[in-house]
């Protein structure tokens, strides 16, 4: 989902580089609020992790492959402004250190990854944890809102290369979407068995795990 330099028109990557540089000022600010003792320390290993995590492409079909985007991930344990703050952090530093994604479309990368992944899929895991209050309704929340984070970048990104007259705009959603709810299958399962993991060993750095939520 990375977009490279040359499939962005100079409008489309001039007007996502604005939006998420505007995006990166709100998400730093609210970031700044939330940040104590335990979230800075948590903030570098999900940094790390998620780096790491996404240079591993699992396969998803004959030649295609996904790798975790970590979106909700990142939201479920750090709220959804420290959560974009990390995927854009990590977007800036494979942009730069591994070229992975293009320098002008580095402003799309965000906008799709950091800011409509994770925030689409944080709203969808609230809205989840708001119907459910068992704890498998919050895994469900977790691996639905998971998906929908991949789906919807991906649906972005689309747009995004549809308005650049790259290809055409219904060519590049039947391509994309199918496969990417196929990658958001393994988003979903990786993200469940990450928190599930962390609930059993350490429930104190899920913050929006309830005490109240029965078992």
């Amino acid at each position: 989902m990375h977009i490279p330099d040359g499939l962005l028109s100079t409008p489309v990557w001039a007007t996502t580089d604005l939006l998420a540089i505007a995006a990166l000022v709100g998400i730093t600010r609210r970031s700044q609020q939330t940040f104590n003792e335990k979230t800075i320390p948590l903030t570098g290993i999900m940094c790390a992790f998620i780096f790491a995590a996404q240079m591993i492409n699992f396969p998803v079909m004959a030649g295609t492959s996904g790798h975790l985007l970590g979106g909700v991930l990142a939201a479920v344990f750090l709220g959804p402004w420290v959560g974009g703050l990390v995927l854009s952090l990590v977007l800036i530093v494979q942009c730069f250190l591994f070229q992975d994604g293009g320098l002008y479309a580095l402003g799309a990368n965000i906008l799709n990854m950091a800011v409509v992944g994770v925030g689409v899929g944080y709203i969808v895991f609230k809205i989840g944890t708001s119907l459910f209050s068992d704890k498998a309704g919050f895994f469900f929340s977790v691996s639905v809102a998971s998906w929908v984070s991949v789906v919807a970048a991906a649906a972005v990104c689309s747009v995004e290369l549809g308005l650049s007259g790259t290809y055409p705009l219904g060519w590049t959603l039947a391509a994309m979407l199918p496969i990417h709810a196929l990658i958001g299958i393994g988003e979903a399962l990786i993200s469940t068995l990450i928190v599930s993991s962390v609930l059993g060993l350490r429930p104190d750095l899920l913050p929006y795990f309830p005490q109240r939520v029965t078992t």
